[in-house]
């Protein structure tokens, strides 16, 4: 536990003290970036490579195009990869990774931005790039001081922080991540509509206000959603019984017999519209405790129902 703890501590301090380096140079890599007609190409050997991959993967999941390419595959033809349009960012702790020094004047040959986004300022690497991003830490997590632990900690905070400045820059909406992001869970909460789930039509539990106890159960049983709207002579949404309004009934009294909707119903019912994403439904029931939402229309008729399960069933409740 002691040594856990230990590492955290010493992280989280490398993480802290990186606000020194959101810098000028940091804001001239934004701009650099958002003005850059090409992609952005990450390299990096061993832990480095692996951080730079996981950068790539964020800012393209930002609205920022991004490809990863390897050293030693650059030196090999892969370096056709590379346009002149594009910005080359160059992870390396020590600035001395004998790839990234064969490839340097490669890409400096290219006529490239580069960007080092490493920890040592005095190496060949900072000086001959166009933009230093500084990534030193004070010690690795690592007894040792060899295992890059702390140090590629940085390195990807340093690249979230490059990915969220330019979000930020292009104006990036929840809507935009969500076309990029169409599948699974995360893309359903950010674009699924209420209307392409919603039970509709003859599947809508419904009764009119006069509706008797026995007309009221047989459609609450027969829809199977736990609820039933209550509507007037011309449709219009009045209240909503559920199955937690039949029970406490009961528990007051046995005689309900000559009791109607309109008079068990509860009034002003939360309702939601059909082009609201989903996402919403599910936050509106949460907020009110409730496990189902009607969908109205304009002139407050029912159209759907959204019940909680199908919204868990969907993927769509936040782990």
């Amino acid at each position: 536990m002691e040594v856990g703890k230990e590492v955290v501590r010493i992280e989280t301090d490398a993480v802290f003290s990186l606000q020194k380096s959101i810098n000028k140079e940091f804001v001239k890599a934004v701009k650099v970036i958002f003005n850059s007609k090409g992609r952005v190409v990450l390299t990096g050997m061993g832990k480095s490579g692996l951080i730079a991959r996981k950068i790539v993967a964020t800012l393209n999941s930002t609205g920022t195009a991004a490809i990863y390419l390897h050293p030693t595959d650059a030196l090999h033809g892969d370096l056709g990869m590379v346009r002149k349009d594009d910005v080359v960012i160059i992870i390396s702790k020590s600035g001395a990774t004998e790839e990234l020094s064969k490839l340097l004047p490669m890409l400096k040959r290219l006529g490239v931005k580069l960007i080092a986004m490493s920890g040592n300022s005095r190496s060949k690497l900072v000086a001959e790039c166009d933009i230093f991003l500084n990534i030193s830490v004070k010690a690795e997590a690592c007894p040792h001081d060899l295992a890059p632990t702390s140090s590629t900690t940085a390195a990807l905070v340093m690249g979230d922080a490059l990915s969220v400045a330019l979000l930020e820059k292009r104006g990036f909406t929840a809507e935009d991540f969500a076309v990029l992001h169409p599948g699974g869970s995360l893309g359903k909460r950010l674009s699924l509509k209420i209307e392409e789930i919603m039970t509709k039509g003859k599947g809508i539990p419904v009764v009119r206000e006069y509706a008797n106890m026995k007309d009221i159960i047989v459609e609450m049983t027969g829809k199977r959603l736990g609820s039933t709207c209550v509507v007037d002579s011309k449709g219009i949404l009045k209240g909503v019984i559920t199955d937690g309004d039949l029970r406490r009934l009961l528990e007051k009294t046995l005689d309900i017999k000559k009791l109607k909707a309109k008079d068990i119903m509860t009034k002003n019912p939360k309702v939601t519209q059909k082009d609201f994403l989903a996402s919403f439904a599910l936050q509106q029931m949460e907020n009110f405790k409730i496990t189902s939402l009607f969908v109205t229309d304009k002139k407050s008729k029912p159209i759907g129902i959204v019940h909680l399960h199908d919204l868990v069933n969907l993927g769509l409740q936040r782990r």
